[in-house]
């Protein structure tokens, strides 16, 4: 059989690999070592100051909570303002004029800075929230400057800072400005639009004469009731209540008629139309209890019992009360209907003649409504106006002597600049050489190479076996046939088999 090679390694191939080998892992690793030193020492240091500021809402124009924000939107949308007002050209130009050019620039004084500076001053001027938050969520943010030199990042994030709230106090008083004059011409058409109005609504009052008292009075309920209105609504009342009696007359009628032909009718007759005659009531409920109290008996006693025959004679007797009663009934209901509907005839003619008084007044009264509305109406967006013009003068005159952005102490740039220090480059170089190393060692050794040199040992004879006549050979391993080597021994072979 062929012997097969194994091509891993284990340890202690790997430490002897490195053994045979040391350049190939010392060279890459010395080489990116050193280079990485050398960017270590030559690699300049970042410095980045941070300016706290906090920002409140508009006093002036908030009376309920002065300084705070209705809603988390409408602080976001300011604080996006101020984050495109730090990276404008007038306060990185300006800042960078405050703040000077730095230590070794040749430019002159006259033409720093330049655009190329106020471009690089942008790419390195950040605005951000705190940790963990974003915008629109707390008042306090932070304006952070990088720059090569300590001293300069703190001098550019309070020049930056400084020259942000004056651009933002001009901001505002630009804005507050665009809206006085767009108010303004707002207030001065609302102030004619009200003019002509009033004069046509003079002239109205006018023609109305005598009766002007009585037209206010019909327009502003809330002003009172006047006399042709309280009693169209008294007599109103009363018709109601008239054909209200009227119908309950009519329907308790019609029920007597039919009950004094069936006294039992009463039994499903509704409560309110008895309630005006307690006789009936009083009469139909002893009629329920003697028809109570007969079923009972004629339950358990026979139809010739006294009892039962006592009970069907009170039912009797109150059947024929009641069918008396209710005659008497009906004739009083009559005359009480004649008189509910002479009633009725006099409280129509009443309504009739109080509504003609008032017709005339209600031909004038929409005309003389709707100009009284139009003129409340503009009178109302006059104030509104106004009110608004105030708001906004109020708004500019703040906008110069206070500033809603305040800066919380001074830039601080801390202890250290930005980035890893020299030691934790250095060791990373380290680190990384010895991995290039590794990878150099693993792909310029093969594996045949990388094993140790053995010596050879001394090669036995196999033993000959006889098996069938045929003489066979064997490889023994530690003295003893291998399985292979066995079976073929006692296997007789294909051609014994033919």
């Amino acid at each position: 059989m062929d012997r097969q090679t194994n091509a891993n390694l284990d340890p202690v191939q790997f430490v002897a690999v490195l053994a045979t080998h040391p350049r190939r892992l010392l060279v890459p690793a010395v080489a990116v070592t050193v280079l990485v030193g050398l960017y270590a020492l030559v690699r300049p240091a970042t410095w980045e100051a941070s300016q706290a500021l906090m920002i409140r809402n508009e006093a002036a124009a908030n009376a309920d909570s002065p300084g705070k924000f209705s809603h988390a939107d409408e602080m976001k949308t300011l604080q996006e303002t101020i984050l495109e007002l730090s990276r404008s050209r007038g306060v990185l130009s300006a800042a960078l004029k405050d703040a000077g050019p730095p230590a070794g620039c040749r430019q002159s004084s006259q033409s720093w800075p330049t655009a190329e500076d106020v471009a690089g001053l942008r790419d390195r001027v950040t605005l951000s929230p705190p940790k963990g938050a974003e915008f629109g969520s707390t008042e306090i943010f932070y304006l952070k400057v990088r720059d090569r030199d300590r001293g300069r990042a703190i001098a550019l994030a309070a020049a930056v800072a400084a020259r942000l709230e004056t651009s933002f106090q001009q901001f505002r008083d630009a804005k507050a400005q665009s809206i006085i004059r767009e108010l303004s011409k707002a207030v001065n058409l609302s102030a004619e639009d009200l003019k002509e109005s009033t004069e046509r609504l003079a002239e109205i009052e006018t023609q109305t004469g005598s009766d002007l008292a009585e037209l206010r009075i019909l327009h502003d309920a809330s002003s009172g009731e006047s006399s042709l209105r309280r009693t169209i609504t008294e007599v109103q009342n009363e018709l109601r209540q008239a054909k209200a009696e009227c119908s309950a007359n009519e329907e308790l009628l019609a029920l007597l008629g039919d009950a004094d032909k069936d006294p039992s009718v009463l039994l499903g007759a509704p409560s309110r139309l008895l309630d005006a005659q307690p006789a009936i009531r009083k009469l139909r409920d002893g009629l329920v209890d003697a028809q109570l109290n007969a079923a009972n008996l004629q339950g358990r006693m026979s139809a010739a019992h006294p009892l039962v025959v006592a009970a069907l004679e009170s039912e009797r007797q109150i059947r024929a009360d009641l069918q008396k009663e209710l005659g008497t009934v009906i004739r009083g209901i009559e005359a009480e209907l004649r008189l509910n509907r002479d009633r009725l005839g006099l409280l129509e003619e009443q309504l009739a003649q109080t509504a003609l008084r008032l017709a005339s007044l209600a031909k004038l009264r929409a005309s003389y409504s709707n100009q009284v509305a139009e003129n409340a109406n503009r009178t109302e967006l006059l104030q509104r106006a106004e009110q608004k013009l105030s708001e906004a003068r109020a708004t500019q005159a703040t906008a110069n002597a206070a500033s809603l952005l305040a800066r919380i102490d001074v830039p601080d740039c801390g202890t250290n600049p930005l980035g890893p220090g020299r030691a934790t480059l250095v060791l990373a170089g380290m680190a990384a050489g010895l991995l290039t190393g590794l990878g150099v060692v693993f792909l310029t050794v093969s594996p045949v190479q990388a094993a140790p040199p053995t010596k050879a040992a001394p090669v036995a004879a196999d033993p000959v076996v006889v098996v069938n006549g045929r003489t066979k050979a064997y490889s023994a391993t530690n003295g003893h046939l291998s399985l292979n080597q066995a079976l073929l021994a006692l296997t007789p072979s294909s051609h014994a088999c033919r």
